[in-house]
């Protein structure tokens, strides 16, 4: 097993499994019963995924590709405004 990765958050991580699982790569979340301890345990570096050698370098490349993703433009609604008033 190989860690690849530290997310951000709880929700971050869990949809990263889920994209892996939904690609065959069986992961799994170190840290996150962790959680719970925050304020007597350090804030950074609870959750840590890791996933088999052989499929290592597979999940590097597909979380590399979801944290360079940018939104795509002209993707909105029509009746999207742009901005959101007050």
């Amino acid at each position: 097993m190989q860690r690849i990765y530290e997310p951000a958050n709880l929700m971050e991580a869990e949809m990263l499994l889920s994209m892996l699982a939904s690609e065959g790569i069986n992961a799994h979340l170190a840290g996150r019963d962790l959680l719970g301890g925050m304020g007597e345990l350090p804030a950074m570096g609870l959750l840590g995924m890791t996933v088999d050698n052989d499929q290592a370098e597979y999940a590097r490349r597909l979380i590399a590709e979801y944290t360079s993703a940018l939104p795509v433009l002209g993707d909105e609604p029509e009746n999207y405004a742009g901005e959101l008033l007050c």
